[in-house]
């Protein structure tokens, strides 16, 4: 395995800096926001698309920094029901998808999305319990009406290009947001999708995340590295359902923490393990959503703390058995 970071955290700095800094530190892959939530400031699709120029000067600033691009990152909401908004982040989507495959690259991370409960829709709406029996209904319609039918033509239109890998973020509010639910998606229009799998979002649920490495097993295509820390007082009073602002640190039920700050060696070691039992042998993307530390410190912290959990070496055969 190897440790990579997605750049969003130094996103008010220019590429090759930051691309001096990580290479000092020791990272071996960037992951690169294309558009959507997290931006586009190291890598423009519009510009890279339309300037061979300045795609080949890109490509080779990654390789002079011995670099490898993990993936690009465009997570959005192509099915919100406001069709401006949808057709943003699908266009987004697609520039990615077009960027990946000039690049060479063969994945891209992004979520599922999340449509209204009718046509008429203006909000997305995340069903989250089977009563009153309403909330069924709107779930089957947003499945086979929308979700389906939508990532059917994503999938063929990625193959078209040769991006093999659509890796989608299980995150809560979105219709794929745990292992079941990304299987649910992946049976049903193949499997040119699978999971970028980020354990930040599974702690908050109650999800064991070694259970759904093995659970997810060679769908897992694509590896982030957050931790999340849950607040034992303030979940015993109000639950893991918690909308208070993200900086509202002290209240919450749970908040986002640089790796090891959530849990310790002994949980991140078992990951790394279950990663490997299932055949993953690629990138743990560094993602800094830790609002307790500046972006320099938390992945600092983060680096050093997965340079003593991952395994980087090919183990071989077994000398004892």
């Amino acid at each position: 395995m190897k440790i990579g970071v997605l750049t969003v955290l130094f996103g008010d700095e220019n590429l090759n800096d930051v691309l001096n800094y990580l290479s000092r530190s020791g990272v071996q892959a960037v992951e690169l926001g294309c558009g959507g939530y997290p931006g586009d400031a190291h890598c423009k699709p519009d510009l890279l698309l339309s300037d061979e120029k300045e795609l080949m000067e890109f490509k080779r600033a990654i390789q002079d920094h011995g670099m490898e691009i993990s993936a690009l990152s465009c997570h959005g909401n192509p099915l919100h029901p406001q069709a401006d908004i949808a057709q943003k982040f699908l266009d987004d989507q697609r520039k990615t998808i077009l960027l990946a495959e000039k690049l060479g690259v063969d994945k891209i991370v992004t979520f599922s999305g999340c449509p209204g409960d009718s046509d008429g829709s203006k909000y997305p709406n995340w069903v989250t319990c089977p009563w009153p029996e309403d909330f069924l209904k709107v779930l089957k319609w947003q499945w086979e009406e929308k979700v389906i039918p939508f990532w059917e033509k994503e999938v063929a239109f990625a193959k078209d290009h040769g991006i093999e890998k659509i890796c989608l973020e299980m995150h809560p509010g979105f219709v794929v947001y745990n292992p079941e639910t990304l299987l649910k998606l992946r049976d049903a229009v193949g499997n040119v999708i699978g999971a970028n799998f980020d354990p930040s979002h599974l702690f908050w649920q109650g999800i064991n995340p070694v259970d759904a490495i093995r659970m997810l097993g060679d769908s897992i295509y694509h590896v982030h590295a957050k931790d999340c820390k849950i607040d034992s007082i303030n979940v015993n009073r109000i639950g893991v359902l918690d909308t208070k602002h993200y900086g509202d640190e002290i209240n919450r039920a749970w908040i986002f923490r640089t790796v090891g700050y959530g849990h310790g060696y002994q949980v991140w070691k078992d990951m790394i393990s279950a990663l490997s039992m299932v055949g993953y042998d690629d990138v743990l993307s560094i993602e800094h959503e830790d609002s307790l530390m500046t972006s320099k410190e938390g992945f600092e912290k983060a680096l050093s703390f997965l340079k003593e959990v991952i395994i980087s070496e090919t183990a071989g055969g077994m000398w004892w058995a």
